[in-house]
């Protein structure tokens, strides 16, 4: 499957999600925008960029995290990597598993962003995003 196709897939599971939350789904025309959907939640909008996750696994074959790129780059001639920021979006979006994750903009400072599902070897727990923190669901619940 082509990058474009698994981006669309990765957009419609998170729609699909969100929807089944309770988020109303806004679409904005034509493909232009920094945000892939705007959602509706207790009558606030929030605008969101779906992004296709990664997964790497550990020596047993059990996940132990996903990646995400929180960046793109845009000029066909000369390329320009350009950020999302708080103008732009208000959360990322990845699905993986069965499961959707909402990630706040402002938790994205390099050009990927990683989730653990576990954690690392050396034990450090402090600046890691875990997944069990981000769950679209309980995520919501906080808004």
């Amino acid at each position: 499957m082509d990058t474009k196709r698994i981006g669309n897939s990765t957009e419609l599971n998170c729609i699909a999600y969100l929807y089944d939350c309770g988020c109303e789904i806004l679409l904005p025309y034509g493909d232009s925008q920094k945000y892939d959907i705007v959602i509706d939640y207790k009558g606030k909008f929030y605008r969101i960029q779906c992004k296709n996750a990664n997964p790497t696994y550990k020596e047993d074959g059990s996940i132990d995290y996903i990646t995400f790129k929180t960046s793109w780059e845009s000029g066909r001639q000369t390329r320009t990597r350009v950020h999302y920021s708080k103008e732009d979006i208000d959360f990322f979006a990845t699905y993986y598993d069965g499961q959707c994750y909402l990630i706040p903009v402002e938790e994205t400072a390099s050009t990927v962003k990683t989730i653990r599902f576990s954690i690392p070897k050396n034990g450090q727990i402090k600046g890691i995003t875990f997944a069990k923190d981000h769950i679209g669901r309980d995520v919501l619940n906080t808004l």
